[in-house]
């Protein structure tokens, strides 16, 4: 298998293919194929982009349609029938059924240029710099979302100062501490010498962080919190929205709206390039072309999304993922950690991690990963020190590829704690 190419012109940047060294000719479903001809089952789901799995069948038909037709495949902003479709779709079938009120702003087509448009719009919209975010989080890559982000590595790649952000402990991180009272009292406190935030963001699920759920009853008071004080909460439902916690919104099982949500990822529905930023209507104060961007509105995305929604409702995926949601909890506590007393299960919906942080040997996780690749698995790795084996299959996998995989899992699990 030649990957000289890669190795010989590839920036040095590249980092999935160093975890998975083959080269992949096809993806279908729940799995990827290479050249060699060998199956992995797919329990990576392009860091949360194909949902509804690899090559869908039902949306590929629509793609094709559209290709066929002729139909426009770049507009910038203008009006175009897809993104008529899709914005109809998404407001009478996914908003209004749920009594959420939203703007919808189409940045840049990735995660990072959602929160980017969020960040910007918080602050032209309180006249506030600061912003307050929790530890653990992941907003993205460029720098106003990598300010919003805390791990170390990722962050020394600005090469210059993250600055106007305020980083809040976790809830999870000090369960002795009232995380909202904290937060109450560093804009009490004359002498706290933290500025009032034009707005707080947070993941319900932080995915990069460890796979941490951040509690119903954490979240309804932060919303409090956030309503008392006049501040903007911003959700990030970029990598576990799209029904991956259960619910097509990740905030649903609270009860609250947040008054900016982004998201990308799965909302372009087969993996396509399509980002969105949702705005409580008094909220909208852009100007227009003040944010803007040559590749928002991916036309053929805006096809992908529609029927990717489609997809969601007709075949009930909220539905199938709080099945499979427990099939996966089941397996993992009796046959995975109950293989050593150190290991932790963390998760909801169909993201799920096993950590190893309590074992004092670094690298296990990773070694884990690998041994996973070798049996055919394609599963990545989470959380501080990566010391986090992170479960996100397709929304859609069949039961049995499912198991199959887990099953992987296990064996690999029980490999490497053999060797320790």
């Amino acid at each position: 298998m030649d990957t000289s190419v890669f190795e010989s012109y590839e920036s040095e940047v590249r980092s999935y293919c160093r975890h998975f060294p083959t080269v992949f000719t096809k993806a279908k479903g729940a799995y990827f194929y290479d050249e060699d001809g060998r199956k992995y089952i797919d329990f990576f789901c392009g860091a949360g982009a194909v949902n509804y799995g690899h090559n869908n069948p039902e949306i590929k038909q629509k793609l094709i349609d559209y290709l066929n037709s002729d139909g426009v495949m770049h507009a910038l902003d203008m009006y175009t029938v897809p993104k008529r479709e899709f914005i109809a779709t998404f407001e009478e079938k996914v908003l209004q059924p749920r009594g959420l009120e939203y703007k919808i702003q189409f940045p840049g087509p990735t995660g990072t240029n959602a929160n980017e448009a969020a960040l910007k719009l918080a602050r032209k919209y309180t006249g506030r710099q600061n912003v307050f975010a929790f530890m653990g989080a992941f907003h993205g890559m460029t720098l106003g979302s990598l300010a919003l982000t805390t791990d170390k590595g990722s962050r020394k790649g600005a090469g210059v100062p993250l600055n106007n952000v305020t980083f809040i402990p976790a809830p999870y991180m000090f369960p002795e501490l009232d995380t909202i009272a904290y937060m109450q009292r560093l804009l009490d406190d004359d002498h706290s010498g933290i500025e009032k935030p034009a707005a707080v963001f947070l993941e319900t699920i932080q995915a990069e962080g460890g796979i941490h759920v951040f509690s119903v009853e954490f979240l309804q008071a932060l919303r409090e919190f956030c309503t008392k004080n006049e501040i903007l909460m911003v959700v990030d439902d970029v990598q576990v929205g799209c029904c991956r916690s259960g619910t097509f919104f990740s905030f649903e099982r609270a009860g609250i709206q947040p008054d900016i949500v982004t998201m990308s990822k799965s909302i372009g529905g087969y993996g396509l390039p399509l980002a969105v930023t949702l705005i409580k209507p008094s909220i909208d104060v852009w100007t227009p072309g003040e944010h803007n961007g040559t590749f928002r509105g991916n036309q053929l995305a805006f096809v992908a999304a529609k029927g990717g929604l489609e997809y969601m409702l007709s075949h009930k995926v909220e539905e199938q993922v709080q099945k499979k949601s427990a099939l996966i909890k089941e397996f993992l506590e009796k046959e995975v950690i109950s293989q050593d007393s150190r290991l932790q299960l963390r998760g909801i919906g169909m993201i799920w991690g096993v950590e190893f942080e309590n074992i004092p040997i670094v690298g296990l996780a990773d070694r884990v990963i690998e041994q996973c690749f070798s049996h055919g698995l394609i599963i990545e790795g989470a959380g501080r020190k990566n010391s986090v084996v992170k479960l996100m299959p397709p929304l859609v996998i069949s039961e049995e590829d499912l198991l199959a995989g887990m099953q992987i899992i296990k064996q690999s699990v029980q490999e490497v704690l053999a060797t320790i």
